[in-house]
């Protein structure tokens, strides 16, 4: 064991009494820290980085927070590349999880996918007539209607990647008994997010919560939430391959009161219950 994961072990067992200033020095001196995967959503919205601050706060342990999307980060938590990850990608965990290659797999938040669209104005709709639905399958079988019968005037972007919210959305088109496609159905370019590329365009977007919240605005509204299918719960892990000294202490922090506090405080998110 190197000198700096016992430093971590040494932090774990006195981590919550001491001075923050005493803390942070520790941090910043600390060689060896817990490579914790996120989902690009839960970069966006900023809670992959409030846990973050707060377990190195409480625990004197640094974290290197990696993003990246849930798909991939699960193959990397697989081969023992991170040492734990927080995901929204619950078939894909789930599978992982059967097969003993991931640990303490964990539910520590709960969030939901958003159907944006433009906003209405006044009296006149939004142009698929969407606008509150409850019915998420039969919201999307609208606005494919509304695309196909005025081409031009509905667009719906997907970010066509490995993300939890992608995982997500396919689900609900499934759901749905559709295949979208172009020309109404596009994939977002590389650069930037999927909520400022369909506020940009005016377009459709199925949107995580809590990156929505974070870039929210006109001319985009939700307009269709609140459908158990659109749930997205968000688990913890730890990589099967690797025992960071920390890891343990990851997953028992970010699953107790002060963890669920985090999540309960950021906006698009509840701790479980």
């Amino acid at each position: 064991m190197t000198r700096s994961r016992r430093l971590l072990l040494g932090a774990a067992a006195a981590s919550l009494a001491w001075p923050a200033v005493v803390l942070a020095q520790q941090t910043r001196s600390l060689k060896d820290p817990l490579r914790l995967g996120a989902d690009q959503a839960l970069m966006e919205s900023g809670l992959a980085a409030a846990l973050q601050r707060a377990f190195g706060r409480d625990t004197g342990v640094a974290v290197q927070l990696i993003g990246g999307l849930a798909l991939p980060l699960l193959d990397t938590l697989e081969r023992g590349e991170i040492d734990a990850a927080l995901t929204n990608a619950p078939e894909a965990e789930l599978k992982l999880d059967k097969q003993g290659l991931v640990h303490d797999r964990r539910r520590i938040a709960d969030t939901a996918l958003v159907l944006v669209g433009p906003a209405p104005k006044k009296k006149l709709p939004d142009p698929a007539g969407i606008a509150k639905m409850t019915d998420v399958a039969q919201a999307l079988q609208q606005l494919r209607d509304a695309a196909l019968a005025a081409p031009g005037s509905v667009t719906f972007l997907t970010v066509g990647d490995g993300s939890g919210s992608h995982a997500a959305e396919q689900a609900l088109w499934r759901a749905a008994k559709l295949a979208p496609a172009a020309p109404w159905y596009l994939k977002t370019p590389a650069d930037g997010t999927l909520a400022r590329h369909a506020r940009r365009q005016g377009a459709y977007a199925l949107v995580e919560r809590g990156s929505w919240l974070a870039q929210a605005g006109a001319p985009l509204a939700v307009l269709v939430e609140g459908d158990a299918r659109m749930a997205m719960p968000v688990h913890v892990m730890r990589s099967f391959r690797v025992n960071h000294p920390a890891g343990k202490l990851f997953t028992a922090w970010i699953t107790g009161p002060k963890g669920r506090a985090v999540v309960a405080a950021h906006r698009g998110y509840r701790a479980p219950a």
